[in-house]
């Protein structure tokens, strides 16, 4: 994984503020001063606070933990969705619905049920349906959906969450923090950062600004997974075939430790 280089994050328009009637004096030490009524991000800060949240995301990801990324706002919802997928973590894109994190079970049980809906719609059971319930099923589909389509697959509360905004995504920063759960987030000049293990500080409007951003923290995402993987492989025992006097090959055996040369023929 590489990092952006300054000249990167100013071509994307990361240093780009808002008017400064709209700050939060939280965010002065990252302003770096003011321009044409708006103010400009410190990208030297920018980039140190980037390379702490891509070590921190890669090093949970090669943990085999889970990475909750998050953008509600319209110019974020394709690029975090295609991100997410892309790095194999769960996402949310449409409104926040309150109690993701501090009331989960209720979450996981819509999840179950869509679920469930499906199986049955893909089951033999399906065509003695009358078409009016399939059509009911159908929607009930569609209108879990619209709000978990990135949850599906998420059974627990994630280890952490990525967000595209703190300042858009007040209600998540909230519950993530009344459980103690580790944020990285974009801090516009108008975010507050406080309580947010990881922010950097961007323009979080932008879309090139975000894209930029999202992908490297998805790239460090799959890095860490395929640290993971890794591990994991090596957690296998090594296997061989056994003689057998009938010429084929037995049920594999475990190669002890050390040995893991081919057998002499």
């Amino acid at each position: 994984m590489t990092l952006p280089t300054l000249q990167d994050l100013l071509e994307a328009g990361v240093h780009f503020g808002h008017d400064p009637s709209r700050w939060n004096p939280q965010m002065a030490p990252y302003i770096f001063g003011t321009r044409n009524g708006v103010h400009i991000l410190d990208l030297q800060q920018t980039l140190a606070a980037l390379e702490r949240a891509t070590a921190f995301a890669r090093d949970l990801a090669a943990l085999g933990k889970i990475i909750l990324f998050v953008g509600t706002k319209r110019q974020a919802r394709p690029i975090v969705k295609q991100e997410a997928e892309r790095c194999g973590m769960p996402y949310v894109t449409a409104r926040w619905l309150g109690g993701t994190f501090t009331n989960f079970p209720m979450i996981l049980r819509s999840i179950e049920k869509r679920a469930l809906l499906a199986a049955k719609l893909a089951s033999p059971e399906a065509a003695l349906l009358t078409k009016k319930d399939r059509q009911k099923m159908m929607k009930d589909i569609e209108r879990i959906d619209a709000v978990f389509e990135g949850l599906r697959n998420l059974r627990a509360i994630p280890d952490a969450a990525f967000l595209v905004g703190a300042h858009g995504e007040k209600l998540a920063v909230k519950e993530a923090q009344r459980i103690g759960l580790p944020l990285v987030a974009l801090a516009d000049t108008n975010a507050d950062p406080t309580g947010i293990a990881y922010p950097i500080p961007a323009n979080d409007d932008a879309v090139r600004s975000i894209a930029l951003l999202v992908r490297v923290i998805a790239d460090a995402v799959v890095e860490g997974r395929a640290a993971f993987a890794v591990k994991e492989k090596e957690k296998e025992p090594l296997t061989r075939p056994a003689p057998s006097p009938s010429g084929f090959p037995t049920p594999a055996t475990p190669v002890p430790a050390g040995d893991a040369s081919p057998p002499v023929p």
